[in-house]
């Protein structure tokens, strides 16, 4: 058991602080201008999945009895990044109304953007929402509420993870079904899933859906406050490149959201109900690189398993265990947009998936 009084030490927990490079890098593309606009896409979508296959895998695992108080420098970047991203993304937004950068720069600075709140900010947001405290909440609405996704929080505790890996859930991608066509359907079904299942929750307070306790007021208020600062700094070209980056912060949430669980599926039990959910029900990945950027996001089998794990104690679990991915998530993430290479690669996995935990069902 480790002494409950010691907290790890900062060098442990650098690697995970590499999400300021990217806001640092987004600020060297704004002052560089040009070509540096395409550092953050560039990077994320192109060359990480490079070094990942250098870089290889982290298999070590955290001693899951350490304490949070013991993990501080792994939380405080968590908490410090809802405010770094605030300031780059109303900073950049006020500072490019000043200077003369062409429209189409403007416009591929505010794609990179996207791929910054994206793929850092919700994934913070994701890990701030599983937290009890106020302001670890607060701090996760705020994230959200910069990409206009605040019902993602409801969505994913009330309907995700209960439902995951059964037809109740929009986010687990059919087998066969391609991203495109799971994009437009999550768009249309999260909304009203999340809404409902917030509803039904006061439902069973003996409250109505408009009582002041519904958090969808808190998601209405600060998306408001969000879209009318844009319009206050830039009139419509601020609001047009703020709902540009969310729209790309938007995409990329669901193309991680349709790698996790692709083609999966619970088992129906005797009684009817679903099975408990299982590490087997999401696909991992344990790429040492991307797990930093992501905080261990891609180690996901365990977090279904152990929601409420901090992301520093997630498990690496093992193929007998848990379905892998066969690269890491930035390079899972371009092939899904290509639907026949996506399936040519997946299908036969799920194919052995089946097999292997579920040899008993023949008919799917």
């Amino acid at each position: 058991m480790p002494d409950k009084n010691i907290i790890l030490s900062f060098e442990s927990a650098v690697p995970f602080w590499s999400s300021v490079l990217f806001a640092i890098a987004l600020w060297a593309s704004f002052i560089i201008q040009g070509w540096a606009i395409l550092l953050v896409p560039v990077f994320t979508l192109l060359i990480l999945p490079i070094i990942d296959q250098y870089a290889g895998l982290r298999v070590e695992n955290l001693d899951t009895n350490l304490k949070e108080s013991q993990l501080f420098w792994y939380r405080l970047i968590t908490l410090i990044w809802a405010p770094i991203q605030f300031l780059t993304l109303f900073g950049i937004l006020t500072l490019i109304m000043y200077t003369e950068m062409g429209l189409a720069e403007k416009i591929g600075l505010f794609c990179a953007m996207g791929v910054l709140t994206g793929t850092i900010g919700i994934n913070y947001a994701h890990e701030l929402m599983h937290k009890s405290g106020k302001i670890e909440r607060w701090l996760a609405d705020s994230l959200l509420a910069m990409v206009l996704y605040s019902h993602f929080r409801s969505e994913h505790l009330l309907v995700h993870h209960i439902h995951v890996g059964t037809p109740k859930d929009p986010v687990t991608a059919k087998y066969n079904e391609n991203f495109y066509k799971f994009f437009i359907r999550v768009l249309i079904q999260c909304p009203i899933s999340s809404f409902k299942s917030e509803s039904n929750k006061l439902g069973r307070k003996g409250l109505p859906p408009s009582d002041f306790s519904n958090p969808f007021y808190i998601y209405l208020i600060l998306q408001i406050f969000m879209i009318v600062l844009s319009f206050l700094i830039g009139g419509f070209l601020g609001l047009f490149l703020f709902f540009l980056q969310a729209f790309v912060a938007i995409l990329l949430l669901e193309l991680v959201n349709y790698i996790e669980h692709y083609g999966l599926s619970r088992k129906i039990l005797k009684n009817g109900k679903y099975e408990f959910v299982q590490p087997h029900h999401s696909w991992n990945s344990t790429y040492k690189v991307s797990n930093w950027v992501l905080i261990n996001l891609q180690r996901h089998s365990d977090h279904h398993f152990k929601p409420a794990r901090s992301f520093p104690l997630l498990q690496n679990l093992g193929a007998t265990k848990a379905p892998q991915l066969p690269h890491s998530y930035p390079a899972m993430g371009i092939l899904a947009l290509f639907p026949s290479a996506w399936m040519s690669i997946m299908n036969p996995r799920i194919s052995r998936w089946r097999e292997m935990f579920y040899p008993e069902i023949t008919e799917w």
